[in-house]
């Protein structure tokens, strides 16, 4: 079984939304860095997954947002997978990059734990890939209904069990 540990659209672009930020988006990003350092001391792949808004969009190849926040960002050698929808599976050849790397258990953090993690988390678990959510290192937005905070428990609760394992980054091991 080969563990990787994936980062999901963690894009400059979600830092400079004007009014809006992350739900401990600052904290998040220290638990993704700290990740990555486990990952690579253990000889565990690391993938990452950059969403394409199109070109009106921030998160467009070219423009400023679409790069990795630069304490996470790619080093050579790391499998870059850009998606134009919410799941890293859809029309993308992430599953296949995954199969190539003998990858089985999918490490999964990133952005919006509602939209694209989420989206990772069912396509995966799809096509019979071991999954734990990091607890402490997804995060999101508040929206008209609700606070990140509780958005992010919410994905959390409903991935625990029914999806995966959900562990804060802490206690997650590679190797």
């Amino acid at each position: 079984m080969t563990k990787a540990l994936v980062i999901i659209d963690h894009q400059k672009a979600m830092f400079e939304i004007p009014g809006y930020a992350p739900f401990d988006g600052e904290a998040v990003t220290d638990r993704i860095a700290s990740l990555i350092a486990k990952a690579r001391a253990a000889g565990a792949p690391v993938f990452y997954v950059q969403h394409d808004g199109g070109a009106d969009d921030e998160f467009h190849p070219g423009k400023p947002g679409f790069a990795f926040v630069d304490r996470i960002a790619p080093q050579p050698g790391d499998a870059v997978t850009v998606k134009t929808k919410s799941s890293a599976f859809h029309d993308t050849d992430f599953d296949a990059k995954l199969k190539r790397a003998g990858v089985t258990h999918l490490v999964i953090a990133g952005m919006q734990s509602e939209y694209c993690v989420t989206s990772a988390i069912r396509a995966a678990y799809e096509r019979g890939y071991r999954i734990t959510l990091a607890a402490d290192a997804h995060s999101t937005f508040d929206t008209k209904v609700t606070d990140g905070r509780t958005i992010v428990a919410v994905i959390n609760d409903t991935t625990r069990g029914s999806f995966g394992d959900v562990i804060v980054a802490c206690e997650i091991a590679f190797g």
